[in-house]
This record gives C-alpha cells, structure tokens and sequence, in this order.
C-alpha cells in the first residue's frame, strides 16, 4: 500500500468583501421596509415584525466581521437581498469551475509539476452549480488533465471527505497524484433576509493536490490517517433543486435556501466531532494533547473554541486552533483547507496537526498529518 500525503494546496479569494456593518445596514433597511409594507398584518397580528440585525449580535454569535463574495451589490441592495451573478452560456466557463481553476492552478504553482502527473481531479463542495455535466470534469478539461474526475458532495465535510477518497485511490495504485478542489459559492445560497443567518456564508475556492508519498518532493504534509461519520439530521438543511420547479413557491422561497437549527447543531456536532478526534488519535497513537495546530471546519467560533479545548484538555494558546471565519466567515467545504493553507507556518518535521471538517448530515470528517 502506498502513503499519500498533501503536497501543496491553493487558494482563491474573491475581490470584493462585505463588512458586517454594510450587511447590518443592508438587512435592517430591508426589515424597515418590510415592516412598513406589512404595517396592518402586523398591527393585527397576522405577520411578525422583523427585529433589526446588529454587528454586537453577530459577532457573539458568530465570531464573524466580514466575508467575501462574488458580488457585493446585489446582496447590499435592500430590493434584493441575492447576489446578482449572470448565466454564462454553455460554451463558457461555469463561474464554480472558474473559482475552482484559479485555486487549482495556485496549487499547481505551489506543488511545480506538469499537470500531467495528475490522473483524477475530485470536486468536493456543498453548493454545486448544476448536477451534470460534472464540475470536476469541466475542471479537468480546462486544466489539460487526462484520467477522470467526478464531483461529491458531503456539505462542509466535502474536503476531508475528499482527502480521504484521493488518499484511498493513491493507496490502491489507481492514480499517482489527485487534484481535489473546493469551490463554494455560497452567497447563492443564503437567505440574506433572515436575521438568524444573513451573516453566515462567503464565497471562496481552495484546491489540495494529494501525492503518491515515493513520488512526493520533500517536504509537504504525510496523511497519518482519515476518519469518516455521517449520521442522518434536518437540522441544517438546503432544499434548492429541480424538484422545486414544482413547487407553488417556487425556487427562491426561504425553505429552498439555507436553515439551520443552530442551538440543536451546537448541542449535537460538537461533542460528536470532539469524541470522534480524540477516539481517532487513539487509534493513531497520536496525542490529542500535543497537537502543534488544529485547522477546523470554519463554521462559528463558539464551536471551534469548545472543540480545541475538548481535544487539548486546556485553552488553546496561540495559533494552536487556527480561526479564519473572521474574514472569510462560513465558507462550507472549503473552511478548514482556508485554515490550513494560510497556516502552514512554524513546523519542524515530525510535528502533528489535525485538519477536521463537520456539518450538514451530519458529517464529519478528520485528516491527521505529520510534517515531512
């Protein structure tokens, strides 16, 4: 069986962003106006009020200051509350498969071999485009791979699980190196007119290439081991598809874009993934407590705090539990490969890290790796 480990990884970053404070401005001139449209329902009763959004409130609720996204306007216009990203024809270029491309190719950069070397590309996301042709397969076309590609989806448990499907393929002898990318446009599906979540996501694409280990270059990151859960919960939720053609409210209803529960997820995924990190490093022979760093799904900094004082026994000093959502915010899938690819820095060969991925399913996902 042949190790693999992560040779390189790539990051592409939208140009525009979106303060809280523009966001809070957007929401609460959309609630006013709701409110004053809906003035008699209200009055008697028939509608609820909105209750104006705050950046005190989303911060403490979510640790978050600012996101990327495609495109800043549509979501600040009070009117519109939805990013404004036009359809592209087919003979075009898919806007995930661009974001996917320019992560990819910075990895490539990184990782300085010819693409030809190469045999497989995994799309790994939780807000696919379409459902076929196939995200990575358009990926692999425009960067010039031969072998095969597929695309899945895991929510924002899409990378770890797709470390682990590349890692596999390399231990099999299938392929000497995978490209796996992480394209997340998740402004598109957020419901930026509900106060409990208007704030969550951003827009990002990371990319990892995963080697053959006696093929690798020195250096990179050795896989000790991955680990997969998935256990079956409404309490996040994303019903956007084609069957909602059929339905009377037709797509764009709220109950089509993003909800969550979010008490009941806090209550059930984090000592999921807690007990799930440390029962794995068991089996590894690995200490939890001597983790150098942890790269965690981005999803709320109140879960990824308790998270890393679980698996340390103790506060996380430093950049032990590496937290990047204050900029990027939520950004699914491609949030804990954000963490890592940003914060590689200050290892000596031999020292461990975690990189952990949890969410919708519920799925979770973790990677142990060891500095080469």
């Amino acid at each position: 069986m042949t190790n693999a480990v992560i040779a390189a990884t790539g990051l592409f970053t939208p140009d525009q962003s979106i303060s809280n404070e523009e966001l809070v401005a957007a929401y609460n001139a959309y609630a006013e106006r709701f409110n004053e449209r809906h003035s008699a329902e209200i009055a008697e009763g028939d509608v609820a009020a909105l209750t104006p959004s705050s950046v005190e409130f989303i911060e403490k609720a979510s640790g978050i200051k600012s996101r990327f996204v495609l495109d800043k306007a549509g979501v600040l216009d009070p009117e519109r509350m939805a990013p404004n990203i036009p359809e592209r024809s087919n003979e075009e270029l898919s806007v995930l498969a661009e974001m996917a491309v320019k992560a990819a190719r910075d990895a490539i950069a990184a990782w300085g071999k010819p693409v030809s070397e190469i045999g497989a590309v995994l799309c790994a996301a939780s807000n696919m485009q379409r459902a076929y042709p196939a995200m990575a397969i358009e990926v692999q076309q425009a960067l010039g791979i031969d072998g095969f590609a597929f695309d899945m989806n895991v929510a924002c448990s899409s990378a770890t699980f797709g470390i682990k499907t590349a890692a596999d393929f390399i231990a099999s002898g299938s392929v000497k190196a995978v490209l796996m990318v992480n394209p997340e446009v998740c402004s598109a599906h957020l419901n930026f007119k509900d106060r409990d979540s208007h704030f969550i996501f951003g827009d990002v694409a990371t990319a990892v290439i995963i080697e053959a280990e006696d093929q690798a270059a020195p250096g990179g990151w050795e896989i000790l081991g991955t680990r997969l859960k998935t256990t079956f919960s409404n309490n996040i939720r994303n019903n956007f598809g084609f069957l909602n053609n059929a339905a009377p409210e037709g797509i764009g209803a709220p109950d089509k874009l993003f909800v969550q529960q979010g008490r009941k997820v806090f209550k059930d995924v984090v000592p999921m993934v807690s007990d799930m990190i440390v029962d794995h490093a068991a089996e590894l022979g690995v200490d939890p407590t001597g983790l150098k760093r942890m790269w965690l799904h981005q999803a709320n900094i109140n879960m990824n705090q308790f998270i890393g004082r679980k698996v340390l026994g103790r506060e996380p000093e430093g950049d032990e539990n590496v937290i990047i959502l204050d900029e990027y915010a939520n950004t699914s899938s491609a949030g804990s490969i954000i963490a890592f690819h940003l914060h590689q820095d200050g290892f000596a060969p031999g020292d461990t890290g975690l990189i952990c991925s949890f969410g919708a399913g519920y799925s979770a996902g973790t990677v142990f790796v060891r500095k080469r």
